[in-house]
């Protein structure tokens, strides 16, 4: 790991943390050159994972779609960056559990509904306003009207 104020190739591991249930790996690094320390994180990157598409195609998955979506459902709440971090930790662990090689978006899209409900009904809201496009109010109300049972 290169230094990032002096970009010495030298570091070492001076204390490393389990973060957000294991799932995360916390290494506090010291500089042997210039002395500086720094914080890096380790986590298990979902690899070979192909999500199908609504129309079909295929593409990676990609982190940070998912990510987006959930900060922008998020966006104006209340929330602080490390609880948004540990959501998205979540599902993504969850995606990687099914242990399979594709997903479709549609499943994708259930997960982090399921996991944004108890999180912020609000932010559940607008991210199923967008997931089910809602084609009227009516179904819009339907599902808020599902908060009330």
């Amino acid at each position: 790991m290169n230094c990032p104020f002096c970009s010495n190739s030298e570091t070492k591991v001076v204390d490393s943390r389990e973060t957000n249930e294991g799932k995360i790996t916390r290494r506090r690094r010291e500089c042997s050159k210039c002395s500086s320390r720094f914080s890096t994180y380790e986590e298990v990157e979902l690899l070979n994972v192909t999500v199908v598409k609504r129309d079909g195609t295929r593409a990676d998955y990609d982190k940070r779609k998912v990510e987006a979506g959930i900060r922008k459902a998020l966006e104006k709440r209340p929330i602080s960056e490390e609880k948004i971090s540990k959501l998205v930790g979540e599902i993504e662990y969850e995606i990687r559990s099914r242990e399979k090689s594709e997903i479709t978006s549609r499943e994708i899209g259930k997960i982090i509904l399921k996991k944004l409900r108890p999180f912020d009904e609000v932010a559940y809201v607008r991210f199923a306003s967008v997931y089910k496009s809602f084609a009227s109010v009516e179904s819009f109300k339907k599902e808020l009207d599902t908060f009330d049972k």
